[in-house]
């Protein structure tokens, strides 16, 4: 049976005017990435000011267009790449199209090695304020960001705050007009303190645990939380066992979800779904019927029905 070809794909996303034509060029001329003996397949997903010349890159780099979102399907992308004979894919992605258009797309021999998004510094922050679920789609799987045409008076500040508000894993870098990059150094303080006897997570806090909780779960492991949450009851759970936790919001109301852990212990209360508690118990990783797999515990040594938060859905901001 013929073993399929892994093919690697790299994937830059950003809105139009962002740079990313040029970062590509860029990249595609260092010889750390093209090493020119595979055969590289640039896909253009929309057109800007840049303009590609593949022949100034050598035979072994071809280019593609993507013109139609509706035309990004497994097969397609499989016959643009066959058609190439590539070994390596460079994806140049439509900022207005979303990213789950792309990876639903993607042959199963077809893997992400890396997605990094481009952002213009002098314009970002208008994106973000305009097209705010585009913005958040581009940050929330980025392994690196990059804001490009820096000045000495870009606030680094509220662009780290963008990112961060999306993605605490991605790296940040900054581009300025001369072409040097200098790497994100702000420290990124969590609204709480991971060290204290009791971990006490304020209401207007819940998303930043959350977050770095699932992120980062062994840092939490051992340690006694205090938070509140809502109350779900699942017929899955052993008696005495629920979910408690927060409705989340990252960018827009179409995207909020309930998150939260599995809780051991009821105490005397009698919880039916949607009540509002405060819970102090210690986290463990166990296996759950609800994870399906090993997941975050709370083991519940305290517990008290609690009004709800001013705020009821959670965010980032």
């Amino acid at each position: 049976m013929e073993q399929i070809k892994e093919i690697p794909v790299y994937l830059f996303t950003g809105f139009l005017e962002a740079g990313k034509t040029k970062f590509i060029l860029d990249t595609m001329q260092d010889e750390n990435f093209n090493d020119g003996k595979r055969q590289y397949l640039i896909i253009r997903c929309e057109d800007g000011e840049e303009e590609y010349e593949p022949s100034a890159f050598g035979d072994n780099v071809s280019l593609a267009s993507v013109d139609d979102v509706q035309s990004l399907t497994p097969d397609r992308l499989s016959a643009i790449q066959k058609r190439a004979k590539a070994d390596v894919l460079v994806v140049e992605y439509n900022g207005m199209w979303m990213l789950d258009a792309f990876y639903n797309a993607l042959p199963e021999n077809f893997l992400v090695y890396q997605e990094i998004f481009l952002a213009d510094s002098t314009t970002i922050l208008s994106y973000n304020a305009n097209m705010r679920q585009l913005t958040v789609d581009k940050l929330t799987s980025a392994e690196m960001v990059v804001f490009n045409r820096v000045s000495e008076t870009t606030d680094k500040q509220e662009l780290h705050k963008l990112v961060r508000g999306v993605s605490r894993k991605a790296n940040i870098c900054y581009e300025d007009v001369t072409g040097d990059i200098t790497f994100d150094d702000i420290e990124d303080p969590l609204p709480f303190d991971v060290e204290a006897p009791v971990v006490e997570i304020k209401d207007d806090d819940f998303a930043v645990f959350y977050r770095d909780m699932t992120e980062d779960t062994e840092k939490y492991v051992g340690k006694t939380l205090r938070f509140k949450g809502i109350v779900a009851l699942d017929a899955s759970l052993p008696a005495g066992e629920y979910a408690i936790g927060r409705h989340i919001m990252v960018c827009c109301a179409d995207d909020i979800s309930y998150r939260g852990v599995v809780a051991r212990g009821m105490g005397s209360l009698k919880l039916k779904t949607r009540d509002w508690v405060t819970v102090t118990g210690k986290l463990s990783m166990e296996y759950s019927k609800l994870y399906r797999s090993e997941g975050p515990v709370l083991t519940v040594s305290a517990i008290e029905r609690a009004e709800k938060p001013q705020q009821e859905v959670a965010t980032f901001y």
